[in-house]
């Protein structure tokens, strides 16, 4: 049986998906400021802090932003090509 999807929520979407990747951030970068704290020399410095809690912010507002606008424009556009289409089959389990 064919489906299709009608409508996607901008909201609900941003907010799954920029959190998804503000969490996603967070072990890639937590292994960058190890890998730099052992590669640096000593008089350089160390890991820029606001890096490991502003990357993971970004990606959060940036990442609702993008999904929000992309839900805006799918449900526009689907109004005139159709929605995006699967099939479903019943589970024998």
């Amino acid at each position: 049986m064919k489906k299709q999807i009608k409508h996607l929520s901008p909201h609900q979407n941003g907010k799954v998906f920029g959190v998804l990747m503000a969490v996603s951030t967070l072990p890639f970068l937590l292994l960058m400021m190890l890998m730099t704290s052992f590669t640096m020399p000593d008089n350089a410095g160390s890991f820029p802090t606001f890096v490991l809690f502003g990357a993971p912010f970004m990606y959060l507002i940036l990442g609702y932003i993008s999904v929000a606008i992309a839900c805006v424009v799918y449900n526009f556009i689907q109004k005139y090509i159709g929605g995006i289409e699967f099939e479903v089959t019943d589970s024998s389990e």
